[in-house]
């Protein structure tokens, strides 16, 4: 293996982390979370984050852990309604948030990690999304000006990853995870399936290895649903 490869989370955060950092976790809802590294992060005890996410999790779960250990001061997110302790700290004055519409979130960690300082989008403008932001007209359309996202270290899920860091996402946890790999001052990767450099097609890789410093295959991936809904079987089915 080479010398990204680490054997546990722990490893891979160790000397990463300092309080008041900024990180960016990949993952929407509970799918393609990474599970390992949150837990490794919450052991460690840093605190005063900025995480940049798409939601926080669930109580007692993903990056929900980070907040009920009172590791997270401030959350830069699209959607936090499957958690009830974020309302919670939210509306007592314990946690910081800056929403973002979901798509202006996407493209903000992009332009982060593709070195755009900013960018204009016609998203949020006139509504309270735009307080306190440049406004500009092009072609007579109104946009909003919204800055690009870096972050001090991104913590990533994959399905497959090579012992170099190539990466290859399986499904819909291919979400925000490719973009955060390339918008972090450091990246560091848990897998479900750790291969030797050269067992990835070329063609198949989502996330190149440039952008990935530290890589180990996760001990446990426990992938819960964030709401199960079922239905009954109709009558007569087999």
């Amino acid at each position: 293996m080479s010398r990204k490869t680490v054997a546990t989370a722990a490893d891979a955060i160790d000397g990463l982390l300092f309080d008041g950092m900024t990180i960016m976790a990949g993952g929407f809802g509970l799918c393609g979370i990474p599970e390992n590294l949150i837990a490794a992060i919450r052991v460690h005890g840093v605190k005063d984050l900025t995480v940049i996410s798409n939601n926080c999790g669930v109580d007692g779960f993903g990056l929900g852990l980070l907040l009920e250990n009172g590791q997270i001061r401030k959350m830069i997110s699209s959607y936090v309604g499957e958690n009830k302790l974020f309302e919670k700290l939210y509306l007592s004055g314990e946690l910081e948030l800056e929403f973002n519409p979901q798509g202006t979130l996407a493209e903000r960690i992009r332009a982060g990690g593709a070195g755009i300082p900013a960018f204009y989008t016609k998203t949020g403008y006139g509504t309270l999304i735009a307080d306190g932001k440049e406004t500009r007209t092009f072609n007579g359309e109104h946009y909003v000006m919204e800055t690009g996202l870096i972050a001090d270290l991104s913590i990533v899920k994959a399905w497959k990853g090579d012992a170099d860091g190539n990466l290859v996402y399986r499904k819909t946890a291919r979400n925000f995870n490719p973009m955060m790999a390339t918008a972090g001052r450091a990246c560091v990767v848990e897998v479900e399936h750790l291969v030797e450099t050269g067992q990835i097609d070329p063609d198949h890789i989502h996330t190149p290895s440039i952008y990935v410093d530290r890589i180990f295959q996760g001990a446990v991936f426990e992938k819960r649903i964030e709401r199960v809904t079922t239905r009954e079987p109709e009558k007569g089915a087999v």
